[in-house]
Protein backbone atom coordinates (compact mmCIF):
# COMPACT_ATOMS: atom_id res chain seq x y z
CA UNK A 1 0.00 0.00 0.00
CA UNK A 2 1.02 3.52 -0.31
CA UNK A 3 3.28 5.17 2.19
CA UNK A 4 3.74 8.91 2.63
CA UNK A 5 6.50 8.30 4.90
CA UNK A 6 9.06 11.50 4.71
CA UNK A 7 11.10 9.95 1.85
CA UNK A 8 7.83 9.50 0.08
CA UNK A 9 6.83 12.94 0.33
CA UNK A 10 10.06 14.63 -0.68
CA UNK A 11 13.13 13.72 0.12
CA UNK A 12 16.04 12.00 -1.67
CA UNK A 13 13.84 12.34 -4.61
CA UNK A 14 16.15 12.84 -7.15
CA UNK A 15 17.50 8.97 -5.97
CA UNK A 16 13.77 6.92 -5.63
CA UNK A 17 14.48 3.51 -4.95
CA UNK A 18 11.97 1.19 -6.36
CA UNK A 19 9.71 0.90 -3.81
CA UNK A 20 9.39 4.49 -4.03
CA UNK A 21 8.62 4.50 -7.42
CA UNK A 22 6.15 1.80 -7.38
CA UNK A 23 4.47 3.93 -4.78
CA UNK A 24 4.29 6.53 -7.12
CA UNK A 25 2.93 4.23 -9.68
CA UNK A 26 0.33 2.97 -7.34
CA UNK A 27 -0.71 6.80 -6.84
CA UNK A 28 -1.29 7.40 -10.45
CA UNK A 29 -3.47 4.54 -10.38
CA UNK A 30 -5.74 5.28 -7.09
CA UNK A 31 -6.07 9.14 -8.41
CA UNK A 32 -7.19 7.75 -11.90
CA UNK A 33 -9.56 6.04 -10.18
CA UNK A 34 -10.84 9.22 -8.56
CA UNK A 35 -10.50 11.61 -11.12
CA UNK A 36 -12.86 9.29 -13.32
CA UNK A 37 -15.28 8.42 -10.61
CA UNK A 38 -17.45 11.28 -10.92
CA UNK A 39 -17.90 11.62 -14.53
CA UNK A 40 -18.26 7.66 -14.71
CA UNK A 41 -21.11 8.14 -12.39
CA UNK A 42 -22.44 11.07 -14.50
CA UNK A 43 -22.46 8.61 -17.71
CA UNK A 44 -24.51 6.38 -15.97
CA UNK A 45 -27.24 8.22 -16.89
CA UNK A 46 -26.44 7.17 -20.36
CA UNK A 47 -27.63 4.10 -21.49
CA UNK A 48 -24.02 3.03 -23.17
CA UNK A 49 -21.72 5.59 -22.72
CA UNK A 50 -18.13 5.07 -21.01
CA UNK A 51 -14.86 6.71 -20.63
CA UNK A 52 -14.31 6.91 -24.30
CA UNK A 53 -17.86 9.40 -25.26
CA UNK A 54 -16.39 11.92 -22.16
CA UNK A 55 -12.81 11.73 -23.89
CA UNK A 56 -14.10 12.14 -27.50
CA UNK A 57 -16.34 15.34 -25.77
CA UNK A 58 -13.57 16.73 -23.83
CA UNK A 59 -11.27 17.06 -26.58
CA UNK A 60 -13.80 18.07 -29.16
CA UNK A 61 -14.88 20.87 -26.29
CA UNK A 62 -11.18 22.00 -26.52
CA UNK A 63 -10.78 21.77 -30.07
CA UNK A 64 -14.33 23.22 -31.77
CA UNK A 65 -13.96 22.07 -35.58
CA UNK A 66 -11.46 19.80 -34.68
CA UNK A 67 -11.00 17.15 -37.82
CA UNK A 68 -11.28 13.31 -37.04
CA UNK A 69 -7.91 12.87 -37.64
CA UNK A 70 -7.09 15.15 -35.06
CA UNK A 71 -9.00 13.30 -32.87
CA UNK A 72 -7.85 9.68 -33.91
CA UNK A 73 -4.47 11.02 -33.34
CA UNK A 74 -5.44 12.46 -29.97
CA UNK A 75 -7.13 9.35 -28.23
CA UNK A 76 -4.80 6.75 -29.59
CA UNK A 77 -7.78 4.44 -30.68
CA UNK A 78 -8.51 2.79 -33.92
CA UNK A 79 -10.81 4.67 -36.85
CA UNK A 80 -13.38 1.94 -36.31
CA UNK A 81 -13.62 2.33 -32.62
CA UNK A 82 -14.12 6.22 -32.80
CA UNK A 83 -16.21 5.53 -35.25
CA UNK A 84 -18.74 4.13 -33.21
CA UNK A 85 -18.69 6.53 -30.46
CA UNK A 86 -18.98 9.49 -32.99
CA UNK A 87 -21.78 7.85 -34.72
CA UNK A 88 -23.54 7.88 -31.63
CA UNK A 89 -22.70 11.15 -30.29
CA UNK A 90 -23.85 12.26 -33.56
CA UNK A 91 -27.15 10.43 -33.16
CA UNK A 92 -27.74 11.46 -29.92
CA UNK A 93 -27.53 15.17 -31.10
CA UNK A 94 -24.34 16.08 -28.69
CA UNK A 95 -21.81 16.40 -31.57
CA UNK A 96 -21.93 18.19 -34.99
CA UNK A 97 -20.09 16.61 -37.82
CA UNK A 98 -19.74 19.07 -40.89
CA UNK A 99 -17.54 18.38 -44.04
CA UNK A 100 -14.27 20.06 -44.24
CA UNK A 101 -13.96 23.77 -45.65
CA UNK A 102 -10.57 23.26 -47.06
CA UNK A 103 -10.83 19.60 -47.54
CA UNK A 104 -14.43 17.81 -48.52
CA UNK A 105 -12.97 14.63 -47.04
CA UNK A 106 -12.41 15.82 -43.57
CA UNK A 107 -14.98 15.91 -41.24
CA UNK A 108 -14.71 18.83 -38.61
CA UNK A 109 -16.53 17.95 -34.94
CA UNK A 110 -18.10 20.39 -32.29
CA UNK A 111 -20.47 19.80 -29.74
CA UNK A 112 -24.05 21.21 -29.74
CA UNK A 113 -25.78 23.29 -26.85
CA UNK A 114 -26.63 19.65 -25.54
CA UNK A 115 -22.85 18.03 -26.06
CA UNK A 116 -21.57 21.46 -24.37
CA UNK A 117 -23.80 21.03 -21.61
CA UNK A 118 -22.83 17.70 -20.94
CA UNK A 119 -19.34 18.26 -21.44
CA UNK A 120 -19.51 21.01 -18.97
CA UNK A 121 -21.04 18.71 -16.12
CA UNK A 122 -18.54 15.81 -16.34
CA UNK A 123 -15.26 17.95 -16.38
CA UNK A 124 -16.94 20.20 -14.31
CA UNK A 125 -16.64 17.27 -11.33
CA UNK A 126 -13.14 16.96 -12.36
CA UNK A 127 -12.11 20.46 -12.50
CA UNK A 128 -13.06 21.05 -8.42
CA UNK A 129 -11.54 17.76 -7.59
CA UNK A 130 -8.29 19.04 -9.65
CA UNK A 131 -8.93 22.55 -8.03
CA UNK A 132 -9.40 21.39 -4.55
CA UNK A 133 -6.18 18.49 -5.00
CA UNK A 134 -4.50 21.54 -6.19
CA UNK A 135 -5.46 24.22 -3.21
CA UNK A 136 -4.24 21.64 -1.04
CA UNK A 137 -0.68 20.90 -2.38
CA UNK A 138 0.04 24.55 -2.92
CA UNK A 139 1.81 26.81 -6.28
CA UNK A 140 5.00 24.78 -6.38
CA UNK A 141 3.73 21.66 -5.81
CA UNK A 142 1.12 22.16 -8.87
CA UNK A 143 4.03 23.54 -11.15
CA UNK A 144 6.31 19.98 -10.30
CA UNK A 145 3.02 17.92 -10.60
CA UNK A 146 2.76 19.32 -13.87
CA UNK A 147 6.32 18.51 -14.85
CA UNK A 148 6.37 15.20 -14.02
CA UNK A 149 2.54 14.84 -16.12
CA UNK A 150 4.54 16.39 -19.19
CA UNK A 151 7.56 14.07 -18.89
CA UNK A 152 5.47 10.99 -18.84
CA UNK A 153 3.41 12.11 -21.36
CA UNK A 154 4.82 10.64 -24.94
CA UNK A 155 6.59 13.89 -26.26
CA UNK A 156 4.78 13.73 -29.66
CA UNK A 157 1.41 14.26 -27.37
CA UNK A 158 2.99 17.56 -26.18
CA UNK A 159 2.03 19.49 -29.24
CA UNK A 160 -1.74 18.81 -28.17
CA UNK A 161 -1.62 20.56 -25.45
CA UNK A 162 -2.58 24.97 -25.12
Amino acid sequence: MVDLSKAAKGENLLFLTDDQLLQGIELMFFAYKGFTSDPDQILQNYASYGRAHHRALHFINRNPNITVNTLLDILGVTKQSLNRVLRQLVEDNLVESQVGKRDRRERNLKLTEAGQNLERSLSGAQRERMRSAYKAAGPDAVQGFRTVLQNIMDPQMKSHLE
